[in-house]
């Protein structure tokens, strides 16, 4: 080919297509030159979509009379670097995702549009004399004021706009009533000083400093480690005291949390401990702020990145160590479009980029565990809480024939009731949120149903409304039965704000504070009511999982798990990981300062032998058992699994397509691998489309992979595929 002749460039598009494509690259201006990792702006169809470029070629296997020309190259230097391209090309093979779709998840909003990438806004927000004055009082109802003038206060350097999770009118409010200012850039540490800021509080425990001597000796090199520590041992200590050496050295470390609820209380503990630029990464920022901190990560000005599941595609320009807190929650999944596990991403990572992985739960997942038996990851545990606090001790409450009110047992009233009068602060857990599950007619049996999927609308009475908790479709209330006509409808069952009501009716002297998805819906709202429960101002704490995950409340001496019930019969065979998870991390809110805690477990099945061996040998004992009744039936982690979904307005679409995937299969079915299915989902029709799936299970993972591999071409080329929407999820969560 003659030299002139125009470069290749293999474009991944955003496009739900199972391949890249071929442009010609566009004249180039200087010494820039197109390369992998670049944007770049290119005709698709009739429009125009930004790519990112795979590779570059001087040759293409498509006819030149049909590769079209580049527009433009976006950069001037690769936005995704080698090991990030490298990370993007894996996942995209090994989850069986379209590339450009996976590499499009990658990238920060403002970086999938046209357009240059810009400058982050590094100035910082700082209270005034007036601001400092007026920090101490309640500035009335506005919770997300006072959050942002109590974080300030907590910052005298001041904060940057990233920092502060609030709408930027909550900011130019405080700025017009002069008790906050917008000034210089924050500085960061200077190379090669330290960065600490305050000294450590708390010496450590002999397993606390035999966790960190193990992972310091492996700083530069890869090594996977599981800390599993009981909640309240010092696990966070354990990260900062990896951290700032790290910092000193000018290395990069990402911490990854599973919930946006779990970043103020890291980053307030790192703003703490460090001083150098934090970047925050996750889904309640605007797409400025978003951007800003990626590029801050990327230009290596933030040493410290901390953000949810997606924060694992940050560039890290020198990177030290990957961290990730609470590493069995399945909120490290993403369950829709790019189905990836971010925890497990975390450790392929860190073997490409030589440094260690850090895996911190209190109750870690049976595939971590697993894995720990492998050989593959290192153990390191923490057996006692920090300081002189005490593991609270577990009792079932058996409910079979007590009387009860809105699942408040007597026995548990009586225990608040004590709790309270010595200064306890008492944490209530009910994972079901609205007035009442279910909205029934006395008169003829009629229930709400939601007219979209196969599941009962959800009272909530404070807005008079019935909500679908699946696809979220809401309407008013009914006022006399559909039915019969009947007025008598009544609310059956309890949520969190019917439990709410009857706390305020039977403590009214105690404030209650409720958290929930509910009541925090707008953007600050989360961080202001854990900020309340943490100063102990609310007495009695009531909520979802959201309160049960890695939150330090030093006030709570009493924590009930109202409903222990919910997840003990379930078609999904994790679900009694979950609740053992759920019960242990609910339990560990109780007893983390000087005070006792006490946990209650209310239960209609107190012998059930999930809870018998939860409340008597720990989790620990539970796991090994677990683990043993998976190996039995060979499930995962003894084997790899595999969903093909479908879905379509009509319910003969998905079981036709699936069909039809069977008989694509079977042919490359080896002995190790197995086909269930097809059969509808457990709740067939959500959102208005029927579901159905097919489950692949191989107790060789390779062969798995050779499959799928194999099979995704020949489903795309299906005719049946046109009439649904179908997806892959590899090592599935959620079978749902």
């Amino acid at each position: 080919m003659p030299p002139d002749e125009p470069l290749i460039l293999e474009v991944a598009i955003p496009s739900p297509l199972y391949r890249s494509f071929d442009y010609r690259a566009p004249p180039v201006h200087g010494d820039i030159r197109p390369a992998a990792g670049m944007r770049v702006l290119v005709p698709f169809g009739r429009r125009q979509l930004v790519g990112v470029i795979l590779a570059t070629r001087r040759h293409s296997s498509v006819p030149g009379s049909k590769i079209k020309n580049a527009l433009s190259v976006l950069d001037t230097e690769p936005v995704l670097g080698a090991n990030l391209m490298e990370l993007l090309n894996w996942a995209a093979r090994y989850y069986q995702h379209p590339i450009g779709e996976v590499i499009t998840a990658a990238l920060p909003v403002l970086l999938r549009k046209a357009g240059s990438r810009g400058g982050a806004d590094r100035r910082v927000w700082k209270l005034t004399d007036a601001g400092r004055a007026r920090s101490a009082d309640e500035p009335g109802r506005a919770a997300r004021q006072a959050l942002v003038l109590a974080q300030l206060a907590a910052h005298p350097e001041g904060l940057p706009r990233s920092a502060l999770p609030v709408p930027l009118a909550v900011l130019r409010a405080l700025h017009q009533k002069g008790w906050v200012s917008c000034g210089e850039p924050l500085a960061t540490a200077s190379s090669g000083a330290s960065a600490n800021r305050a000294p450590p509080a708390l010496d450590l425990s002999h397993a606390q400093q035999q966790a960190v001597a193990a992972v310091s000796d492996c700083f530069g090199s890869f090594q996977a480690f599981l800390l599993e520590g009981v909640t309240g041992s010092g696990k966070t200590e354990v990260y900062l005291r990896l951290i700032d050496p790290l910092l000193a050295q000018q290395r990069q470390v990402l911490v990854l949390v599973p919930e946006i609820g779990l970043t103020p209380q890291l980053v307030s503990r790192f703003r703490k401990r460090f001083a150098t630029e934090i970047a925050v990464l996750h889904s309640g920022l605007n797409d400025s702020q978003r951007l800003q901190a990626w590029e801050a990560a990327a230009r290596g000005r933030a040493q410290l990145i901390l953000g949810t599941r997606s924060a694992i595609f940050t560039p890290l320009l020198r990177p030290g160590l990957i961290i990730v807190d609470e590493e069995h929650d399945a909120s490290l999944k993403q369950q829709e479009g790019f189905r990836y596990s971010a925890r497990d991403l975390a450790v392929w990572r860190a073997q490409r980029l030589g440094i260690p992985v850090l895996l911190g739960s209190a109750t870690p997942s049976l595939e971590s565990l697993y894995n720990v038996h492998q050989g593959r990851y290192r153990h390191l545990q923490l057996p006692e809480r920090a300081g002189q606090a005490l593991v609270p001790r577990l009792r079932l409450l058996d409910l079979r024939g007590q009387p009860m009110r809105d699942l408040l047992s007597e026995p548990l009233v009586v225990a608040m009731d004590r709790h309270l009068q010595h200064g306890g602060q008492v944490l209530l857990f009910l994972n079901r949120r609205g007035f009442s599950p279910v909205l029934l007619c006395h008169a003829c049996g009629w229930v709400a149903e939601c007219k979209r999927c196969d599941a009962r609308m959800t009272l909530h009475q404070r807005h008079a409304e019935l909500r679908c908790h699946h696809c979220g479709s809401q309407r008013p209330v009914d006022r006399f039965c559909p039915s019969c006509g009947s007025s008598e409808l009544v609310g059956i069952g309890e949520g969190t704000e019917r439990i709410e009501q009857a706390l305020r009716e039977r403590f009214p002297a105690h404030p209650v504070l409720r958290i929930d998805r509910d009541t925090t819906r707008r953007k600050g709202e989360l961080e202001a009511a854990l900020a309340e429960a943490r100063s102990g101002q609310a007495r009695i704490l009531l909520g979802t999982q959201m309160l049960a995950k890695g939150h330090h409340f030093p006030a709570v001496t009493l924590v009930a798990v109202l409903d222990a019930d919910q997840g003990l019969f379930s078609v999904d065979f994790r679900a009694s990981e979950r609740l053992a998870q759920l019960i242990i991390q609910v339990a560990g809110r109780a007893g983390r300062a000087d005070k006792p805690g006490e946990v209650l477990i209310q239960t209609h099945h107190p012998e059930h032998p999930l809870l018998q061996l939860l409340v008597e040998r720990g989790y620990p004992a539970f796991a090994e058992a677990a683990l043993e009744e998976r190996r039995e039936a060979l499930l995962p982690p003894y084997a790899s699994m595999a969903l093909l979904r479908a879905e379509a307005t009509r319910a003969d679409y998905p079981r036709d397509f699936l069909l039809a995937a069977r008989q694509l299969a079977e042919p490359l079915v080896q002995a190790s691998l197995q086909l269930w299915g097809p059969v509808a989902a457990p709740m067939e029709r959500r959102a208005g489309r029927y579901r159905a799936q097919l489950m692949f299970q191989a107790t060789d993972r390779m062969a798995l992979q050779q499959l799928l591999r194999k099979l995704v071409p020949l489903l795309e080329s299906e005719k049946q595929a046109r009439r649904v929407r179908w997806s892959i999820d590899v090592d599935p969560v959620d079978l749902t």
